[in-house]
């Protein structure tokens, strides 16, 4: 069916697409590991389809940060130091609290409110029971990233996006990747989440910036933490 998809210029089109998220997934799952080189053949073999679209594909990766691209070795995932990540969470704090005041300013409509609050309550529901379950791990993480992607579509800003995705692109700083070893902390990190959307609602947008902005520094004081732990 893939190859069949190949035949028209607009199928390569949708094909290469297909492609470059299914690889997508394969590194920011952490199944094709930091360091490790991606081969045309061993991928398109993999994946049922053509060298081109994954040509096309490992092209698009590089262009978001998650592949090194060198001439006459080909591709590798990114392998990202410690610090430089921190620097990451830096600019994130940057960038999306600039998003969460943008969107306060311009204001969301009352289909984003009610998302928004429908992303809180699934949120407060897996909170409610008081642990951390594996089962939830999932659902939650949906749940944040639907949080972070409201609020940017709301800010209305193409490049702000852009720029936003590129730091979400790295496995570790993206919106669906979650703390899930302190209750605590997750739980705070969630009502930060309805702090945002109050300062939004009243389109405050000095709030709405800052309370994102102590949001995501939270999350890099967890990841430092996490990094500096003994392997």
């Amino acid at each position: 069916m893939k190859a069949q998809l190949a035949i028209s210029g607009q199928a390569t089109v949708t094909l290469a697409q297909s492609v470059t998220d299914e690889l997508r997934v394969l590194v920011m799952s952490g199944e094709l590991k930091p360091g490790e080189r991606l081969q045309e053949v061993t991928l398109s073999q993999r994946l049922g389809v053509s060298r081109t679209p994954v040509r096309a594909a490992l092209h698009s990766l590089a262009a978001e940060g998650l592949l090194n691209y060198a001439p006459n070795r080909g591709y590798r995932v990114c392998s990202i130091e410690a610090e430089r990540l921190v620097t990451i969470f830096d600019l994130r704090g940057v960038l999306e609290g600039l998003a969460a005041r943008l969107a306060a300013e311009r204001g969301m409509n009352e289909t984003e409110i009610a998302e928004f609050r429908a992303a809180l309550a699934q949120g407060d529901a897996i909170m409610a029971s008081g642990v951390l379950r594996a089962a939830d791990r999932d659902a939650f993480a949906e749940v944040n990233a639907r949080i972070h992607q409201l609020i940017v579509g709301a800010a209305d800003d193409r490049m702000l996006a852009d720029m936003i995705r590129v730091c979400h692109n790295i496995p570790i700083s993206s919106e669906r990747n979650v703390m899930w070893t302190d209750y605590d902390w997750l739980r705070r990190s969630h009502d930060d989440h309805h702090r945002v959307l109050d300062a939004i609602v009243l389109r405050d947008g000095p709030r709405a910036e800052q309370l994102m902005r102590e949001h995501v520094h939270s999350v890099k004081l967890q990841v430092r933490a996490q990094l500096a732990q003994p392997t």
